[in-house]
């Protein structure tokens, strides 16, 4: 597990993509784009919706109030992986 890192600095750079940079220097971006967004998380399916993105505390947080934690968004950013890319399971179209 990654240590508690906050997130300076967020910029949607595609429909569902993000550059994040983290306090400690770090930076990556994040591609959210064949995710499938349900509960909390489902008005980020509209792309405008998800580009009302903004930090709150060191968060990736939306006006739903739905956010990342920032150590599982740091380590999607410098691995380069994403929510959809865990092991045992297939990527979706």
């Amino acid at each position: 597990m990654y240590e508690l890192v906050h997130a300076t600095a967020v910029e949607v750079v595609g429909d569902h993509r993000l550059s994040v940079e983290f306090e400690d220097g770090a930076q990556g971006e994040v591609d959210f784009s064949r995710h499938r967004w349900t509960g909390v998380f489902a008005p980020l399916k509209d792309p405008d919706y998800f580009a009302q993105v903004y930090l709150d505390l060191g968060a990736v947080t939306w006006p739903s109030d739905a956010d990342i934690a920032p150590e599982t968004l740091y380590h999607w950013a410098i691995t380069g992986t994403g929510p959809d890319d865990r092991p045992g399971r297939a990527a979706s179209a």
